[in-house]
């Protein structure tokens, strides 16, 4: 199938991007990757009656260390967050976490804000931007600007915070301090597809932040099982806990109830493994 017409508009500013988004409003989309977006309209499960390319904006295609923070903008591709050294070293969860979106030629053209901004419950980006405690940046014309942390920027599934006439210009993530452990896991039923269930885990000292993905409408902290996980709690207590409250959505491919033994099990191999890690730093 092929999309529905739509009117193609190509800004080279964020300001001119903010101001045809207040013009458009809910007529528009942005188009940045075009990983998830473009097969979307071809199947014409949506359509907009003006799409607005963001690639040719250079202040959204670079990233920086800032004030103890890692600032991706928004069309940053996520191959450049797999294969930098720098960002291995500054968000070590960043770089363990892109090998797992789809395919490679989907990371050569998917970018960072188009991850966060798409919002799908079972992608890794959104995940990883709860379990760091990150900030969204987002714009609007007139110069405006706000910041959300990512706690509050994903509201169900493929909805955020953002308005109509509003851009994400860029994410920063937290550089958390030496000595710090993370990791993630996934289970899909083929390499490259959507996580069935997943968890992120971040972990130093006293401060522990997990975020499951794919078991719900969008990333599902765990603040009883962060808690135990501070405290020194065993794997599997915390794994209990961090599955106790969830009620996932099922489908042709896995049952509520499978969603939640996947879980359960992965939360607790991120748990011994950012332990592991932690007595082995020593």
């Amino acid at each position: 199938m092929k999309p529905a017409p739509f009117e193609y508009h190509a800004p080279e500013t964020i300001e001119e991007v903010c101001s045809l988004l207040a013009e458009f409003g809910d007529d528009a989309k942005v188009l940045a990757g075009g990983q998830s977006l473009v097969p979307m309209l071809a199947l014409r499960l949506t359509r907009f009656e003006h799409l607005i390319d963001v690639n040719r904006v250079p202040a959204l295609s670079s990233w920086r260390r800032e004030n103890g923070t890692l600032v991706v903008g928004a069309t940053t591709r996520q191959r450049s967050m797999e294969r930098d050294a720098a960002v291995a070293d500054a968000v070590p969860l960043l770089a363990q976490a892109t090998p797992l979106i789809g395919h490679f030629q989907i990371r050569n053209r998917g970018t960072v804000g188009g991850s966060l901004a798409h919002a799908d419950p079972a992608s890794e980006y959104p995940a990883v931007a709860v379990a760091l405690g990150a900030e969204l940046e987002i714009a609007a014309a007139g110069g405006r600007q706000r910041r959300v942390a990512a706690d509050d920027f994903f509201v169900g599934t493929w909805t955020t915070v953002i308005a109509a006439d509003e851009l994400l210009v860029g994410a920063r993530f937290p550089v958390w301090p030496a000595g710090s452990a993370f990791a993630i896991e996934e289970v899909a039923r083929r390499h490259g597809d959507f996580a069935l269930a997943g968890v992120a885990c971040a972990f130093v000292g006293e401060r522990a932040r997990i975020a499951l993905f794919g078991v719900g409408p969008a990333p599902v902290r765990a603040p009883d099982a962060e808690a135990a996980l501070a405290q020194g709690a065993d794997p599997a207590e915390v794994a209990a806990l961090a599955v106790r409250d969830l009620d996932p959505s099922g489908d042709v491919h896995a049952s509520s109830a499978t969603r939640v033994r996947i879980a359960r099990h992965l939360v607790e191999r991120v748990v011994t493994r950012v332990q592991e890690d932690l007595r082995a730093a020593g």
